[in-house]
């Protein structure tokens, strides 16, 4: 295991990285059915081990070269991952801006370590890579996350229609973001 960029009370959020492979594939396949209706449809070898290493292999280089930070969260000292939050599309120059997503492991939820994980993730991304804006978008049917981004400080911007395909279909969803009024 990777030493943790993120401590909070009850967890270590660390960079996803090779190591974490096994990890990351039972995270996705003990959660599909908790995940599903939230998620873009799988491929057919969306859990295969290499599928996993490829993808953490972008996400390695999408660190290195700033245009991403994607985080798996461990409760301390324990090794299954119970949840990811994930920095992407970072834009700099007069933007300086990312898209926050999200995951936690059914048993997890309701007991405020998603809420933990996020405060101190994007009070991170403030504070260490300088961000001025962080988006979060959910469907508009997925009360958890509309509160979970109301009680972190998002604000509704908007809706787009159609704006991702979703479990086998193009949904809508409701637009928000957070900004950085220390920037």
């Amino acid at each position: 295991m990777t030493s943790a960029l993120i401590q909070t009370e009850r967890l270590e959020l660390t960079p996803l990285s090779l190591s974490d492979a096994s990890d990351i594939r039972d995270y996705y396949v003990e959660n599909a059915a908790h995940l599903d209706p939230w998620e873009p449809a799988r491929n057919a070898d969306f859990h295969t081990l290499e599928a996993w290493r490829g993808r953490i292999r972008t996400a390695e280089t999408e660190l290195e070269t700033g245009q991403a930070l994607k985080l798996v969260m461990r409760r301390k000292n324990e090794q299954p991952i119970i949840g990811v939050c994930n920095f992407t599309n970072i834009v700099r120059g007069p933007f300086q801006a990312c898209t926050l997503g999200y995951s936690i492991a059914a048993p997890a939820q309701g007991s405020g370590l998603m809420h933990e994980a996020l405060s101190a993730a994007i009070q991170h991304m403030f504070d260490h890579h300088r961000l001025h804006r962080i988006m979060a978008n959910y469907l508009p049917e997925n009360e958890r996350s509309a509160h979970l981004l109301q009680r972190l400080g998002f604000k509704i911007e908007g809706r787009a229609k159609s704006y991702l395909h979703i479990a086998g279909a193009w949904r809508d969803h409701i637009l928000t973001a957070r900004i950085n009024e220390d920037y």
